[in-house]
């Protein structure tokens, strides 16, 4: 399948319909691998107790001892396209005296594009793909509590060169880190509670270092209730996530009818970013440092009276409130799942994940329901994870496949 360089910028890199949000870039760093997990509504910040771990949370390392790989792979967007493929390769092993170190190798191919030039000229084709290394590692503080750290290489490549007059090549190399903390029996003896934070960075600068976008840095805090005997067992896990990225759009704060026109000093400038007053009016983003903080206000900043600028709606005195709490609100993402085993060789799941600002609904305002099954054998393990979603949805018939090897 031939696709053009637009097209795949739009919709992996940076497609609200698509993805929780489109305030970052790399947001392919936030597809979640596991077949498992898949089942149950893409919940697992408190659960990670496989080799998983290090991409859901690395603090579960900590708990686990011995060596396990895991194995995934997905035809991604298959409504969309029949050539993207995400796969996923994980490692832990256990180290006495030192704790559980570990990591993964994610692969997303974008299978093969056209190329043009700014007049729409066939030049050939090319390639596309997108991967990450990350080292892992985690240790127990206590026999309850556990906190783990990713270091990762973030390598993007689109094409090998800008298109029309675009600086530089349509590839970029990034480095992050993620950090993880888990607690069991939190608050009950069942309880296990779950937080990481992922993808710390520098803004990545993708074809042109103008246009460098934050890292789509996420906080994913969970909740995992287990109960259950030898042949029976029922796990019960929630998360909640939230893409720390503030992003503001271009808006007219003075009601001048002007974004922008003045330097930060409050000076006429017409190629300036600032009103009068020395607020910046063009869009920007908040680096990670602040972003990590500012994020859960940047939609409530947005508060002001002013029409020109064509963010929000009019009430009934012309006036606009172009920002509100619940917009913040809107942007937390939920998943829900509940997982059954038998006897420790065969498991079902359910789940639902609901994401409304990227759209990831039924009928526009139900959650998505996922489905799944597990079976274990002799430290072998296989997984598969269904994602129904609304029909015409580019995620909607997502299924997902895993493999566990201990040893």
């Amino acid at each position: 399948m031939k696709k053009c360089l637009i097209i795949l910028t739009i919709l992996l890199i940076g497609a609200n319909s698509l993805f929780a949000q489109s305030e970052a870039g790399a947001i392919w760093l936030l597809i979640n691998p596991g077949a498992r997990p898949a089942g149950m509504g893409e919940a697992g910040a408190a659960v990670a107790d496989d080799a998983y771990a290090s991409y859901w949370n690395p603090a579960g390392l900590g708990f686990l001892k011995g060596r396990e790989v895991v194995l995934t792979h997905t035809n991604w967007l298959p409504n969309l396209a029949s050539d993207i493929y995400y796969e996923f390769v994980g490692y832990r092993h256990f180290v006495s005296n030192v704790g559980t170190l570990g990591g993964n190798l994610i692969l997303m191919n974008l299978g093969e594009q056209d190329r043009t030039d700014e007049y729409g000229n066939f030049l050939g084709t090319f390639s596309s793909y997108m991967m990450a290394i990350t080292g892992s590692y985690g240790t127990a503080l206590s026999r309850t509590s556990a906190i783990g750290v990713n270091v990762k290489m973030i390598y993007q490549h689109l094409t090998d060169q800008g298109a029309g007059r675009e600086k530089g090549k349509g590839a970029s190399t990034n480095f992050a880190f993620d950090v993880g903390y888990m607690k069991r029996q939190f608050l009950t003896r069942n309880l296990t509670f779950g937080a990481s934070i992922s993808n710390i960075g520098p803004k990545i600068a993708f074809i042109d270092v103008s246009q460098a976008d934050p890292m789509p840095t996420n906080l994913k805090m969970g909740l995992n209730f287990s109960f259950g005997g030898e042949y029976n067992r029922v796990t019960i896990a929630y998360d909640m996530n939230k893409l720390l990225v503030a992003s503001y759009p271009d808006r007219d704060m003075d009601g001048d009818g002007l974004v922008g026109h003045y330097d930060e000093n409050g000076h006429k400038n017409t190629a300036g970013d600032y009103n009068k007053d020395g607020q910046q009016e063009t869009a920007h983003t908040d680096d990670w440092y602040l972003g990590i903080f500012t994020s859960w206000i940047d939609d409530w900043l947005l508060l002001h009276d002013s029409s020109a600028d064509g963010i929000g709606e009019e009430d009934e005195d012309g006036d606009t409130n172009d920002g509100s709490i619940m917009k913040e609100i809107d942007k937390l993402n939920h998943n829900f799942g509940v997982e059954y085993w038998y006897s420790n060789l065969f498991a079902i799941r359910v789940g639902f994940l609901y994401d409304k600002t990227g759209k990831i609904l039924v009928k526009d305002k139900w959650p998505v329901p996922t489905f799944g099954a597990g079976l274990r054998y002799a430290g072998l393990g296989f997984d598969f994870g269904y994602t129904a979603g609304q029909a015409g949805h580019p995620r909607q018939n997502t299924m997902i496949f895993s493999l566990n090897i201990k040893f």
